[in-house]
C-alpha cells in the first residue's frame, strides 16, 4: 500500500499540469481563411478577432494560398510595411503560437493585399482568475408591472445598437472547470494519502 501513494501523486501532478494548459486553437477568419476581405467586409480580421479572448498558450491558424502572414510592430501594422517582420511565414498552414500579454499585429507580407484588409490586430489577455458578477438592482422596485419590461439585452441606448452586460465566454468557463478539477484532485490526493499512514 505505501507504493500507492508515489504513483498516485505522480498521476495527480500529470493530471493538475494537463488540466491547467487548456489552450484552444482558432482558425482565423474561420472557414474563409486568410484572405482579401469583400467590399463590405473591410475590418473581416480585426472585427474577427474583437470576438474571442486569446490568453497566452493559444494559437492561431493561418490558411491561405499565394500570401504570407508577418507579425509587425504598430507602426508596421498602419502602413502595410512588412520590411521589418517581428516573424515572416509563407507556408500555407500557419501556426501561431500567442506567447505574450499585449497586442499583436498580424498582415499581408504583399502591402496590396494588406490595403485590401488582409490584417488584424488582436489582444492577449492575463490568464488570471475571471470575475464575473452580473448587475444588481440596489432597490427593487415596490410595483409589480402587468406588462412585459424590457431585459437587459433590450435596452437600446439613444441611437446605438443593442447593450448588454457580458457575460463569461466559453473558454472562460473551461478555464474554471480546469481550476475545480485541480483542487478536487489535490482534495482526493491529499485525503487517499491520509488513510495508507
Amino acid at each position: 500500500m505505501a507504493s500507492f501513494s508515489p504513483i498516485f501523486f505522480l498521476f495527480l501532478a500529470v493530471f493538475t499540469f494537463t488540466s491547467v494548459v487548456s489552450t484552444e486553437e482558432y482558425q482565423v477568419g474561420g472557414v474563409v481563411g486568410w484572405r482579401i476581405p469583400a467590399t463590405n467586409e473591410s475590418e473581416l480580421y480585426t472585427v474577427w478577432a474583437s470576438r474571442r479572448r486569446f490568453h497566452i498558450g493559444d494559437s492561431l491558424r493561418f490558411a491561405y494560398k499565394n500570401d504570407s502572414v508577418v507579425v509587425v510592430e504598430k507602426w508596421g501594422y498602419y502602413h502595410c510595411d512588412s520590411s521589418h517582420p517581428i516573424a515572416f511565414y509563407n507556408d500555407g498552414n500557419t501556426v501561431v503560437t500567442l506567447d505574450k500579454v499585449g497586442k499583436i499585429y498580424f498582415i499581408s507580407g504583399d502591402a496590396h493585399r494588406c490595403k485590401q484588409g488582409v490584417n488584424m490586430i488582436l489582444e492577449v489577455i492575463n490568464p488570471g482568475p475571471v470575475r464575473y458578477f452580473p448587475p444588481t438592482i440596489a432597490n427593487p422596485p415596490d410595483v409589480t408591472y402587468s406588462g412585459m419590461a424590457p431585459g437587459p439585452s433590450q435596452f437600446v441606448s439613444s441611437g446605438g445598437p443593442p447593450e448588454s452586460s457580458p457575460g463569461p465566454s466559453s473558454s472562460d468557463a473551461v478555464r474554471c472547470f480546469s481550476v475545480s478539477v485541480i483542487v478536487v484532485g489535490i482534495f482526493v490526493g491529499l485525503g487517499l494519502s491520509l488513510l495508507n499512514f
